[in-house]
Formats: C-alpha cells, structure tokens, sequence
C-alpha cells in the first residue's frame, strides 16, 4: 500500500514536471488507476466535479495521453500506453531539433536590434558593476576613463570592484587622461589585472565608457550620473575597434 501511494506521488511530480496542470494530473492518474470509466467514474475518483473532469479529459485526448470510446450510448475514457505518450513527445522532440537552426536564424535576426537600459546616479554606477562581474561572456573588460571622477563618485566601492574583477580572472585595458592617480593605476597594473595607456592632460573629459562582452556602456561621471547600457554585438566590435586603434598608437606607459 506504501509502495504503491509512493510510486503514485512520484508519478504525479512527474508528470507536473513535464507541465500538466495539476488537475490535469489528478484526472489522467484516476483514469490511470481505473483502466478505463465513465466521465462520472473518474471525476469521482479525482474528487472533481463532472463537468471540469469532461473538459480535462478532452484536454488530454488531445495531447495523445487518453482515449475515447463509446459503451452502451456512453463516451468512456481509457490511458494510451505510457510507451505511446513517451515514443510521441520524443518524435516532437525531434521535429524540434531538426528544425533548430531555422529557431537560430529567426532568433539571430530578431536580435540585431540594440536593446538599451537607463540607470542613474550612483546606484546605477554600482548596477553596473555589478553587472559586468556576473557576466560569464566577459573575456575582457575594456576602458575609456576619467579615473579621478570615478574615485570621487565610488571612492572604496569602486576598489572593492576592481578586487572582485581580479578574483574573477577578467583582466582590463584602460585609456586614462594622465594625472596622478592614472600613474598610481599603472604602479599597481600587475597585481589588478591592468594594462594602462595615457593620453595628454590637455584632453579633459568626465566620462567613462566600458566595453565588455557584447555590450558597451557610456556614463557621464559630472553632474547627471547617467548610465547608457546598449547591448549589440555589432556596436560592441565597433567601439572595440577604435578603443584597439587608439590604444595601438599609444606609447607603453614606463614608471621612472
């Protein structure tokens, strides 16, 4: 009797796993348990009222789990074969697969329109850190950056970024305006993961963009805090492109 009570509430997780409803679910095992019956019969055995177990049952006709037939002016439900239910949803399964790189093709050109997030203020900046630590496509994170406007924003929050970047393993290429605390960057480039190049002073900018993955985010660092997420391979590669040829031209930063 255990057993049997057990093998049922497997059988029911199962099937609500597979994503009948659970109604569904009672319906399709009483019917299971009689073998066959009338709609009468198994809405009394699921505890259902006769006109939600009729719909059911029509429901689950149609998904191929029972069958119909008449008995005395009748209709009487009876269970396929589990065999049958099973060699079914593998069969579409299969016509799922094959189809897969029509899904990708479809998928692939639904997705080369941007999709663009606004975040604001100092909130925002931590949103987005947070953000490009938990991407897994990160295999590097790349840097056009005010760096003195971002300590004056963050201060320690933004050194507890850099902390969880190099634990994670992502390493960074920086284009700094030169000033003190673009040469302190440099000193410790080694040990947090850093390559750094410099441009003149004279090129005075309070924004930051960053580069990671598919995605490109521009922050304005004075006044406004705004954060401009666009994610899009394509404009990724673009922005990308110029930050490699600007950082080409760049002379290796040397510590005297």
């Amino acid at each position: 009797m255990t057993e049997r009570i057990e093998n049922t509430m497997s059988l029911t997780k199962t099937l609500q796993e597979y994503g009948l409803k659970e109604k569904h679910v009672r319906v399709y095992v009483a019917c299971l348990e009689l073998g066959s019956g009338s709609i009468l019969k198994i809405s009394q055995k699921a505890a259902l009222p006769r006109s939600t177990t009729e719909v059911i049952l029509n429901s689950l006709q149609e998904k191929g789990f029972v069958s119909s037939f008449k008995k005395k002016n009748a209709k009487y439900f009876s269970t396929e074969d589990p065999k049958r239910i099973v060699a079914g949803a593998k069969a579409k399964a299969e016509l799922l697969e094959k189809a897969l790189p029509e899904f990708r093709e479809v998928y692939a050109r639904s997705n080369i329109i941007p999709t663009v997030r606004f975040y604001h203020g100092k909130e925002g900046m931590k949103t987005m850190l947070r953000e490009i630590i938990s991407d897994t496509e990160a295999k590097e994170l790349i840097a056009f950056s005010s760096v003195d406007d971002i300590f004056e924003l963050l201060g320690k929050e933004f050194y507890t970024f850099v902390q969880k970047r190099v634990k994670r393993g992502l390493p960074s290429r920086v284009i700094l305006r030169e000033t003190d605390k673009a040469w302190e960057r440099i000193a410790r480039g080694t040990s947090e993961l850093r390559q750094v190049r410099l441009i003149p002073p004279s090129y005075e900018h309070h924004g930051l963009i960053y580069v990671w993955g598919n995605k490109v985010a521009m922050v304005s660092l004075k006044h406004e805090w705004v954060v401009l997420i666009i994610e899009s391979a394509e404009l990724a590669q673009a922005q990308k492109t110029l930050f490699d040829a600007l950082w080409d031209s760049l002379p290796v930063p040397k510590i005297t």
